[in-house]
């Protein structure tokens, strides 16, 4: 089994990456950047390439059986909000390429990473949130450009399995988190920025907290979405599954569980005025239960406390 990871140098990718490689699979790890944490070697072979270049794409998944597509340009909420025209351009270029490139090298399988940004957000005004199923997609209404970016590429995805038999897999990402991450620069997400601030705090001290922290969301371990995304691609299941948590905590509770794992005295203090996104998301697992007998193994207060663990050494270097 010959295997592409696009995105290698970021989060998700370098840790799937990491996985095959340990598995003693071939593994081409493929990004425009090499930013990561993950200090071993995670792939047999490494290539720096702009997939946003059509020719790249096809150098890239040559002589591959499956394709796993994580490249994108993205961040947490404060970046997706503030960019939309790069997003939606690099992103759609990048996806548009190596599905172009899967089907002319014929790749026996290809995984996108899509995101719970493409849920209406009207469903998603109240901090009490119901879970969002799949079917929840349509009428679409995706948070953000980035929401929009990935309802696309879904459905283009969906046209090249028809029109070309490309055999697809898509999961909808709900807030991965985990070590070995982006956790300072403005591209980090909610538990790594809340993780960074409180390891910055002194003792006593204070973090600030954007938006007035009763916004919700669920969160699922690094861990447990790698396991996700190969349950998927190793079943029969060819439509979008959400891969992700059903525990719905809202962001001041995330924050206090990071300042209890530290041992400090901190408060909290709140910018009303700072992007906070929807006011509650929480991922519905009915159907990636019963599809692939998946589910998150590893408590937020566990992944909490590595992650918090592992920003705390970056910052000691």
């Amino acid at each position: 089994m010959k295997i592409l990871v696009t995105g290698a140098g970021g989060f998700i990718g370098s840790h799937l990456a990491k996985e095959f490689h340990k598995k003693g699979f071939f593994v081409r790890a493929v990004d425009i950047k090499w930013d990561n944490y993950i200090e071993e070697s995670y792939y047999s072979e490494k290539a720096t390439l702009d997939l946003r270049i059509y020719e790249n794409c096809v150098e890239a998944t040559k002589g591959i059986d499956y394709v796993y597509n994580l490249a994108a340009n993205m961040g947490g909420i404060g970046f997706i909000t503030e960019v939309g025209a790069d997003i939606m351009y690099d992103n759609t270029l990048i996806n548009s390429f190596v599905i172009k490139a899967c089907s002319e090298n014929k790749i026996k399988r290809l995984f996108f990473s899509s995101s719970a940004c493409i849920y209406p957000i009207q469903k998603q005004w109240d901090a009490d949130v119901k879970p969002l199923k799949e079917e929840d997609a349509y009428p679409a209404e995706p948070d953000e450009f980035y929401g929009w970016e990935k309802l696309y590429t879904e459905k283009m995805m969906e046209a090249f399995q028809r029109d070309y038999g490309v055999d697809i897999r898509i999961a909808r990402f709900h807030n991965i988190y985990g070590p070995e991450g982006t956790y300072k620069g403005g591209r980090e997400k909610s538990p790594a920025a809340l993780c960074r601030k409180v390891a910055e705090a002194k003792s006593p001290g204070e973090i600030e907290i954007w938006g007035d922290g009763k916004q919700t969301r669920s969160y699922c371990y690094i861990d447990d979405c790698i396991r996700g995304i190969i349950m998927l691609m190793e079943s029969n299941y060819n439509k979008p599954l959400n891969i992700g948590s059903d525990r719905l905590v809202t962001i001041e509770e995330l924050a206090d569980m990071a300042i209890k794992i530290s041992g400090k005295k901190i408060k909290k203090k709140y910018n009303l005025s700072a992007p906070q996104g929807v006011r509650g998301r929480n991922a519905d697992l009915t159907k990636v239960k019963e599809i692939l007998n998946w589910t998150p193994n590893i408590s937020l207060e566990e992944g909490l406390e590595k992650t918090y663990k592992w920003i705390e050494r970056q910052l000691n270097k």
